[in-house]
């Protein structure tokens, strides 16, 4: 999910030199937000992970969202004022240099097996895809002619959904499948023994992570890139007062901006909270025969995916689906259900132009809701498909709620950006309310009424939230 641009202060981009050749720097922003969706989206094969390994509850395992998308929140702010004194390039390059941190701890941390390090490593994560976010979406729109941004913003959009399509399903090869020969030998051993061996799984993709971050950065800081000039100080004080004078002294004033702050907190929880039960809510289905269609589509990108495997010390063999639903075959439904979004915003970049947005919303939240309520009332693999198509139906809600939320808003559009981005703390806040009625009040099923709730509320927004008064 690439988030727009939140800084503290507007920015405009200097004309680009239209002599001059932006493949190499869009070749790198590509990469950064390809990076931005597989990180992300690799933390809902990492929390069924670490509830394993650490040996935690649903609503203990559900922290690991927290403290990622917790950083949004607490870094969308201080992230503008930061590339206010660094600049944009460098403000990338710290950015990058903080995620690789984030990605070193995990070796400390799956030594000891010490969920608080996990936490502290996934919060470094997020601060530096924070810091990344609010400095690259600028740069994709300056990479070249103004006429050519939307496709640029297109192209970033869809790396950034193959990141996060292909993420889980990799990482859940390498950390549910192996070998059988593995797999024996772990279950062979001692469960603390065996703990400990699953721990070291994680080290080598975070290793390998860190490294690709380092040489990122330094590829960012020999890459010449074009500069992006702030809103002199007097220019904000004067669109301040312009705003005053016509009653308005904050984007909060406008009811339609604050009913779209909650409409991106739950479509954000929403998203995440659905992506990162869909394992558990598969185990706790008891499902013991997997359907020919998803047995072929398990086997089909566990082999097709086996290269990642080998690249990490484990036979590329594929998945097993003979006893049924694993983690395994988790890992690949929570890679259709992002690979559901990435196709659903490449379908929608022409349906948006062609036919009614606001419309187009209503659509799909009322879907989402009618869905979720269908899984919960339904079981088996039924209940898990129809949760993987909601990834399909969330693939057009940020685009169209987002500019519903800041219309009208004039000198205030700023202020506005940020407040919604801000909202994506609700990827903190809505898993953790979902485990923890997993865990104290009835099991997933019940769970899964906060998401159809979510998109009951988008549904409102879509309706009549959204009016501006």
């Amino acid at each position: 999910m690439a988030a727009p641009l939140s800084t503290s202060a507007a920015t405009t981009p200097t004309t680009p030199d239209t002599t001059r050749s932006y493949a190499g720097p869009m070749v790198l922003m590509t990469t950064l937000f390809f990076l931005f969706g597989a990180v992300t989206n690799f933390n809902d094969v990492l929390m069924p992970y670490l509830k394993d390994v650490c040996q935690l509850t649903d609503l203990q395992s559900s922290a690991v969202q927290s403290a990622f998308f917790g950083a949004y929140f607490l870094m969308s702010l201080p992230a503008g004022r930061v590339l206010e004194k660094l600049g944009f390039k460098r403000g990338i390059v710290l950015g990058l240099l903080v995620m690789g941190l984030g990605a070193l701890l995990f070796v400390p941390a799956a030594n000891s097996r010490t969920f608080g390090l996990f936490l502290l490593a996934l919060s470094l994560l997020g601060a530096g895809v924070t810091l990344l976010q609010v400095a690259a979406n600028p740069y994709v729109s300056v990479l070249g002619p103004a006429r050519t941004a939307a496709s640029r913003v297109s192209i970033v959009g869809v790396a950034n959904g193959l990141g996060g399509t292909l993420s889980p399903l990799i990482g859940g090869l390498i950390l549910f499948g192996g070998s059988a020969v593995l797999k024996a030998q772990l279950a062979a051993m001692p469960l603390e023994q065996r703990l400990t061996q699953e721990a070291n799984l994680v080290k080598p993709l975070y290793l390998g992570l860190a490294v690709f971050l380092a040489v990122l950065a330094a590829l960012f800081f020999l890459v010449r890139l074009p500069e992006i000039e702030s809103i002199p100080a007097d220019e904000e004080a004067a669109a301040a007062a312009e705003a005053g004078s016509l009653g308005r002294t904050s984007a909060l004033s406008y009811r339609h901006l604050v009913l779209g702050i909650g409409a991106i907190f739950f479509y954000v929880g929403v998203e995440v909270g659905l992506g990162s039960f869909l394992i558990r809510y598969g185990e706790s289905q008891g499902i013991s025969q997997l359907s020919a269609f998803t047995q072929q589509l398990v086997r089909g990108l566990s082999v097709a995916t086996g290269w990642a495997g080998a690249l990490f010390g484990h036979a590329p063999e594929p998945i097993e689906t003979s006893a049924g639903f694993t983690k395994a075959v988790g890992a690949v439904l929570v890679s259709s259900y992002w690979f559901g979004l990435m196709i659903g915003r490449i379908i929608g970049i022409p349906l948006l132009t062609r036919f009614n947005a606001r419309k187009l919303l209503v659509g799909v939240c009322a879907a989402g809701t009618l869905f979720v309520l269908a899984s919960i009332f339904s079981s088996g693999e039924t209940a898990l498909w129809l949760v993987v198509l909601c990834g399909l139906c969330n693939s057009i809600i940020w685009p169209v709620v987002f500019p519903l939320a800041i219309t009208g808003l004039g000198r205030f559009t700023k202020q506005g950006s940020s407040y919604l981005i801000m909202a994506i703390v609700g990827g903190a806040i809505i898993p953790p309310l979902m485990g923890f009625v997993a865990t104290h009040g009835g099991g997933l099923r019940v769970a899964f009424i906060l998401p159809a709730l979510c998109y009951a509320y988008l549904l409102y927004y879509s309706v009549a939230g959204y009016r501006v008064r």
